[in-house]
């Protein structure tokens, strides 16, 4: 069979909370490489599982405006040219995404079936996971809005149910239409609703027409449809970015497509997908899909353990000893240190919630900031001084820029540096230095075929990341504020 047209639609907004330390807003967990052989991230499986599909078009990605460089990177890494990144200036759940994709697929093509994944979820039947996509193509070509639960393997409070109108058969596949949907219930409702083989789980993966779709937008949520046509209206292009317009957006209703749509449609379809799926939703998710050893420990970087068992541990760059434990997790990172009992996983994210109300920036960033020329390393940090390393990759620069409360001291340790100070360049190689006194106008570029490492320290009455004005910038940057 020659399938039509599928365009994903890869949502990647979410800051992954409950995988804390590792996941934060600066870094969330759809960017990382966990429980992965091949090091790939869960953005970048999202994308390859695809790959046994017949007639799938490059992506349309939405993500944080934050995020850009990290996904433009991630996908570049594994030869994908997104056909349109989409930024979102901060979250309004999936119906708003869903109705900025649909809108800006109809500019290239006259109608396609959409098919909607969270960057973020694991799938190891793969195999399982395209043939139920292939059978769903059927119901979307009809348009139907279809999505897919997943047959449920115990009773799960963290996830919402769908009851379809006819009992499912793992091996059968067949669409049902919707009955209901169940946001997440308590522990003894949930062992109820798997007694009944009309309810799946939630995947939050959803395949329909982009006219299909934003017909039914027009039905029943035209508010979320007229803010998104509004904002898309005043979009600003920038790069291989399509930047929506703020003001509109914000005015935007924060809900999900299950609540806007497909709770209210008469086009509602499930279909079962029996694929070994998981949401990674927490700690005790990654320890539930992990391969495991003798004792049922899961265990990554530089870990040693005696007499533990049913346990999940993490090293980053110290050495963790774990010597008679039981059913905890450990996640080591070079400046937070979690431990938790197995049952209270989902917990984490309340400590997140504490960190921010609090101030506490590790509760939302790492000492390890991805840029797009690079990335930089806090490693030492007073009220008036801070040393950090700097890595700049091959042919990239720093934006022009000056600082108004703070000068800086840059020491050359690996490659060669140009450096421009107040219309001044010179060439620095390692072990060579300068100075970069405070308001003078500066740049950093890496001339050379090998990444550059330097030192810097920075000194002054104010060492916030917002001290900075950009008068150049090769990524389009100068209004913001980040380096």
């Amino acid at each position: 069979m020659n399938y039509p047209k599928i365009l994903p639609i890869i949502l990647c907004g979410g800051s992954g909370s409950r995988l804390w330390p590792l996941s934060r807003e600066s870094f969330p967990k759809q960017y990382l490489s966990i429980n992965s052989n091949d090091g790939k991230t869960f953005l970048q499986k999202t994308q390859e599982r695809l790959n046994g599909l017949d007639n799938v078009e490059d992506p349309i990605i939405i993500c944080n405006e934050s995020h850009r460089f990290i996904v433009a990177e991630q996908l570049r890494a594994i030869n994908i040219s997104p056909k349109k990144i989409i930024l979102e200036p901060f979250g309004r759940n999936t119906a708003p995404a869903i109705a900025i994709s649909s809108i800006l697929a109809l500019e290239d093509y006259e109608d396609i079936n959409l098919l909607i994944l969270s960057a973020d979820h694991e799938i190891k039947n793969v195999e399982r996971f395209l043939e139920v996509i292939k059978k769903g193509i059927e119901y979307s070509e009809n348009n139907n809005l279809v999505t897919f639960g997943i047959a449920p393997t115990h009773p799960e409070t963290g996830y919402g149910y769908i009851e379809g109108e006819e009992p499912y058969k793992k091996d059968y596949l067949k669409g049902s239409k919707i009955k209901r949907f169940i946001e997440k219930p308590d522990l003894q409702t949930a062992k109820n609703l798997i007694k009944n083989k009309s309810f799946t789980w939630n995947s939050g993966i959803f395949l329909f027409k982009a006219k299909a779709i934003l017909n039914e937008l027009n039905k029943f949520a035209p508010d979320i449809l007229n803010c998104c046509k509004k904002s898309l209206e005043k979009k600003i292009i920038d790069l291989d970015f399509h930047r929506i317009d703020h003001t509109y957006f914000k005015k935007c209703p924060d809900i999900s497509i299950d609540y806007a749509v497909m709770e209210k449609t008469q086009k509602g379809i499930v279909l079962t997908m029996d694929a070994f799926w998981s949401d990674v939703g927490n700690w005790k998710s990654v320890w539930e899909t992990a391969e495991k050893d003798k004792d049922s420990n899961v265990i990554q970087g530089k870990v040693i353990i005696e007499k533990t068992k049913n346990s999940l541990i993490m090293g980053e760059d110290r050495l963790v000893v774990g010597i008679g434990l039981k059913d905890l997790f450990i996640i080591d990172t070079n400046d937070v240190l979690l431990v938790a009992n197995k049952e209270n996983s989902q917990d984490v994210k309340n400590i997140v919630k504490d960190l921010k109300k609090r101030g506490i920036k590790e509760g939302h960033e790492h000492k390890k900031m991805l840029r797009p020329w690079g990335f930089y390393i806090s490693v030492l940090e007073e009220s008036r001084w801070k040393v950090k390393v700097i890595q700049v990759k091959p042919g990239e620069k720093l934006s022009l820029q000056m600082h108004h409360h703070r000068s800086e001291h840059w020491i050359v340790v690996k490659g060669t540096a140009k450096i421009e100070v107040d219309n001044n360049e010179r060439i620095l190689k390692e072990n060579e230095s300068c100075y970069i006194p405070l308001g003078s106008k500066h740049r950093l570029t890496n001339p050379g075929m090998t990444p550059l490492k330097i030192i810097e320290v920075q000194s002054g009455s104010y060492i916030g990341e917002d001290d900075i004005e950009r008068f150049d910038d090769n990524y389009g940057r100068i209004e913001n504020k980040y380096k």
